[in-house]
């Protein structure tokens, strides 16, 4: 999520990127799996997340929740 490879870069094509809560850290910030065995934090600031939810981030913010 945090790097541009080649040509493709999440960031700039506007793209979110499906990732796991694994821990909360209060109300604001995420632990999440961003695969590859990568654990990244980001806001959950704008949604209503849990340990466990998938949530789709876009620039290290968190965007919605999948149901």
């Amino acid at each position: 999520m945090t790097h541009c490879e080649g040509d493709h870069c999440v960031t700039c094509s506007d793209e979110a990127v499906p990732v796991k809560v694994l821990r909360l850290h209060g109300a604001d910030l995420a632990d999440v799996d961003a695969g590859g065995g990568r654990v990244e934090q980001v806001s959950v600031a704008l949604v209503d997340a849990a340990v466990g939810d998938t949530v789709l981030v876009h620039a290290k913010e968190a965007i919605g929740v999948v149901t």
